[in-house]
């Protein structure tokens, strides 16, 4: 099966989800040094009598500030163009091998699984990827993405198939349940959030319905499709084509015809196929009627 380009797919996801969900611990998208944190007040003792625990305490002091790490992360940063992947890509892999534990590292990590996603490196951006969820499991951004790009990338003569599936379900599950707790971020207004959060759930789906496809689970990868859809900003050739090849094999002879012909009209390199296609599902619909829908 011939599928687009993964990267196409992940053009607006990764701007949207980048600009709002990753739920990252590092800095937000404007490079701006960190202020200090002001300590809390401390706690009345009861009844007004002093207490060890809550006497007044001295501010704890400020994490030191390195100027060559914060040096180097603006470096990394500012090469923000398409252009400069392969610098950015280089900047990145000094910076982390020269600051492990940098505050930054779960950004960067996150920046260049896309990176490497960008130049097909898969095994680098699964990699970055593993790196960035192990400092913050909830990342969105990188469990939408790893979960997709696998089932998309599938290989049934790897060894570890069946266990890349299970983790990449197991990431698309629990960016669904990131998302459905995550709160309007304050920078955000309703529309935007609303738009920003359907374009992560879509992807999500979609990485889920392409999972289940390659298990030949056909009714759960429908379903999960069609969810993804619904809430896409922009149609998925690859996830109606799908559809349809997985409706004909049920015999749902009408609505693969009907799949396909959503797929025939998206531009791409699968449109005269998904032409094809439909012409040959709308003949098998008139010869026979559709089996049940499960």
């Amino acid at each position: 099966m011939s599928f687009r380009s993964i990267h196409s797919r992940l053009q607006t996801i990764a701007i949207l989800i980048v600009a709002g969900l990753a739920l990252s611990q590092s800095t937000s998208a404007q490079y701006q040094q960190q202020p200090q944190q002001q300590q809390p007040a401390p706690t009345p003792a009861p009844s007004g009598k002093a207490s060890p625990l809550n006497a007044p305490q001295a501010p704890a002091e400020a994490p030191k500030i390195d100027p060559e790490e914060e040096k180097a992360y603006k470096a990394f940063y500012d090469a923000s163009s398409p252009q400069q992947t392969d610098v950015r890509i280089k900047l990145g892999e000094q910076f982390l091998a020269k600051y492990p534990q940098s505050k930054y590292a779960e950004q960067i990590y996150a920046r260049l699984m896309q990176d490497y996603l960008d130049k097909q490196e898969f095994d680098k951006m699964y990699d970055a990827g593993d790196k960035a969820l192990a400092i913050n499991p909830d990342d969105v951004t990188v469990l939408v993405v790893t979960g997709w790009v696998y089932p998309h990338n599938y290989n049934p003569d790897d060894p570890n198939a069946e266990k890349r599936l299970s983790q990449a379900e197991a990431k698309e599950k629990h960016a669904l349940d990131v998302l459905s707790k995550l709160p309007k971020p304050a920078s955000m207004t309703d529309e935007q959030f609303a738009k920003t959060k359907d374009q992560a759930l879509s992807q999500a789906h979609s990485g889920l319905g392409l999972i289940y496809f390659r298990r030949q689970d056909y009714a759960n990868s429908i379903t999960e499709l069609e969810a993804g859809e619904k809430l896409a900003a922009t149609p998925d050739a690859t996830d109606f084509y799908v559809m349809g090849a997985e409706m004909q094999t049920l015999k749902r002879f009408s609505e693969a015809a009907d799949a396909y012909q959503k797929c025939a009209q998206i531009p791409g390199p699968l449109a005269d196929r998904c032409k094809q296609r439909t012409d040959e599902a709308k003949k098998s619909a008139s010869a026979q009627p559709a089996g049940p829908k499960p």
